[in-house]
């Protein structure tokens, strides 16, 4: 039961950092053209 008392805050700080981290790639434009590399890869000579 003790371990709860870690894990649950633990968790909730993971849970934080993924959200802080989608929100900064959401911002800085990672997502803008996701397909663009894929076709970019079968262009190249």
């Amino acid at each position: 039961m003790e371990i709860l008392y870690l894990l649950i805050p633990l968790s909730v700080i993971v849970v934080l950092g993924i959200i802080v981290i989608f929100w900064w790639a959401l911002q800085s434009g990672q997502l803008d053209n996701v397909e663009r590399e894929g076709e970019r890869i079968l262009r190249a000579d």
